[in-house]
């Protein structure tokens, strides 16, 4: 029997073999829960997002019960980590939400027109510690936050049943930060009333964005990093509107983190396809195009093959609705169609809270078989 290191070896190697366009002894299959892993092991969702400690023990007990997944994308979770991405204020089960309901990300105006000015004037890091700390964590309960300080070696124990987390840093885009605190509406308002304070703010943040996911990531031997955009996609934007506000900085933070030796996981909610051309700018062998199910992961293909490693695509409909032999045998077929070289199998963003755990099993066993 393998040893844990020797397999979490072989599970890194495969993964590692895929992203530099390489064909490994079978397509790997990847994985990315946080809510689901409650609902499988029948955790209420206060007691899950309690503290990173829960979370990761949690998802390894949940991980016990779908099987031999070849790596985790994400190994914990705490749910006022996502104020640091979003730039927003989230509602938590057990505080602001029913006990064993998700959280949410609320859509608010929590950055005013006038802290654009704030960010020029005191930098972007400064700004952005104030900003949390007075408009976004204000009235989180000091007892909670607590609970998020106690240190957890999640890559570490992760590691310990064999398994490589992916990703030991997230990096959001100025568009998604400013979007996300401004809100949806204000900031496409402020993109057309003062586009050159928006992109002078841009410019500010930028420099200060990728470097300490990157020092995350090394500490914890991870090898790769997490970029994220969902409200930067190409179908949210004119071209010419995309290529001023989006692309010129995630393409930089993107270099940035390929240059420390990292790979960037570009986590794409939303349809990319139009621009997936300009995806073969960005450094070949050193990225994963990780979509959501609305792009087109064949034409994807079609575009970036040989070029950037595809991961994908079983959508979360899927994994609630259908049977496992529909999920089985669409898994296959990506495996098929996708692979060997430059593919990993994987859900369609986060497994849904809701998914059958039969059919997270048959994503699974389709790439085991392969």
């Amino acid at each position: 029997m393998m040893s844990d290191t020797s397999l979490l070896e072989q599970r890194r190697n495969r993964v590692l073999q895929a992203v530099a366009l390489k064909k490994p002894d079978r397509v790997p299959v990847a994985m990315l829960y946080t809510g689901f892993a409650a609902y499988v092991t029948a955790t209420p969702m206060c007691e899950f997002v309690e503290s990173p400690a829960k979370a990761t023990e949690t998802m390894l007990r949940a991980y016990d019960l779908i099987g031999d997944a070849d790596a985790m994308d994400c190994g914990t979770f705490f749910p006022y980590g996502l104020c640091f991405i979003y730039g927003a204020k989230v509602k938590v089960p057990g505080v602001d939400r029913p006990d064993n309901e998700t959280w949410q990300v609320l859509e608010s105006e929590v950055m005013k027109v006038e802290d654009y000015d704030r960010i020029l004037d005191l930098g972007w890091t400064a700004y952005f510690q104030d900003f949390i700390a007075e408009r976004i964590l204000d009235d989180v309960p000091p007892e909670f936050m607590a609970k998020s300080g106690a240190p957890v070696d999640v890559a570490g124990e992760w590691a310990a049943r064999g398994v490589p987390v992916l990703t030991g840093g997230h990096v959001t885009t100025p568009y998604e930060l400013l979007c996300g605190s401004r809100s949806l509406e204000n900031f496409t308002f402020d993109m057309f009333d003062i586009p050159g304070k928006v992109e002078a703010a841009m410019e500010a943040m930028v420099p200060h964005l990728a470097g300490p996911a990157c020092m995350s990531a090394k500490v914890q031997n991870c090898p790769a990093v997490w970029i994220g955009g969902w409200r930067a996609a190409p179908s949210m934007l004119s071209p010419a509107m995309w290529d001023r506000f989006v692309w010129p900085y995630f393409k930089r933070l993107v270099e940035e983190v390929v240059a420390a030796g990292l790979i960037a996981i570009l986590h794409l909610d939303s349809k990319w396809d139009r621009e997936l051309p300009r995806l073969r700018e960005l450094p070949r062998g050193r990225c994963i195009l990780a979509a959501d199910g609305e792009t087109d992961l064949y034409k994807a293909k079609e575009v970036l093959g040989g070029h950037m490693c595809l991961m994908g695509d079983v959508p979360a409909s899927m994994l609630f609705m259908n049977s496992a032999e529909e999920v089985y045998d669409y898994s296959t077929k990506l495996i098929r169609d996708l692979g060997p070289e430059g593919f990993i199998l994987h859900s369609g963003c986060d497994i849904p809270a809701n998914a059958k755990l039969e059919n997270v099993q048959a994503m699974v066993a389709a790439a085991l078989a392969a």
